[in-house]
């Protein structure tokens, strides 16, 4: 039985050139390898609603405030550029203090902030077929469609996540109607800075995530 081909993707690349433009592209590079299609399809989506804004938004704001703002002034940036006055904030309930600080902020500049927290109406999570041992943590389920619903009636102009579980953001992000961007990616281990784990995979967590597989 033949083998199956592996598939390689971008992070297999070393060399980057679809930025640097002055290297070599990989056989496998996904650049030269494009359907014109592919490549039409998506300029043409950028032409719908107000994506092409969005697009210019975030690229002044991103030379703009280059290593000088953090991402709340970006986000506020961003939402200024792109005529956003309501701000929806969907939330953890974990991380309540972080969202009212941020919607303190909002206010003071302007904005106008309407959070909906996670454990909106309450349901138990045990009506949804999800185990009873899970109750453990807390017997209210978390509720990203609702949060979504509820966002969506408010008409908010921008939606920003504040540490909505994994998988509980895949929700909210595909039931939002307005743009959503995130502020707060939870992890409870690394004080909400996922990306540590990431700086540590070849030290401290090494054992950990690779379990003996010297394959980086």
């Amino acid at each position: 039985m033949e083998k199956e081909k592996e598939m390689h993707s971008c992070v297999d690349c070393g060399t980057q050139n679809c930025k640097y433009k002055d290297r070599t592209y990989p056989d496998f590079c996904l650049t030269t390898n494009l359907k014109e299609e592919d490549r039409q399809w998506a300029l043409e989506r950028y032409d719908e609603g107000n994506n092409r804004q969005v697009m210019i938004a975030s690229a002044e704001v991103e030379y703009e405030g280059y290593c000088q703002w953090t991402r709340v002034q970006e986000i506020m940036e961003f939402a200024r550029k792109i005529n956003a006055h309501r701000i929806g904030i969907a939330n953890c309930i974990g991380l309540i203090n972080e969202a009212r600080i941020f919607a303190r902020i909002l206010q003071a500049n302007g904005f106008e902030a309407y959070s909906v927290i996670c454990k909106v109406a309450g349901q138990p999570k045990t009506s949804m077929g999800i185990p009873a041992e899970c109750e453990s943590i807390g017997a209210a389920m978390c509720n990203p469609i609702l949060q979504a619903r509820l966002l969506n009636e408010a008409k908010t102009d921008l939606n920003v996540v504040i540490g909505l579980c994994v998988g509980h953001d895949s929700l909210f992000y595909k039931y939002a109607e307005a743009y959503t961007t995130t502020l707060v990616t939870k992890d409870r281990v690394t004080g909400n800075n996922p990306a540590a784990a990431l700086y540590t995979a070849n030290s401290y967590y090494r054992k950990k995530f690779f379990k003996g597989n010297e394959k980086k």
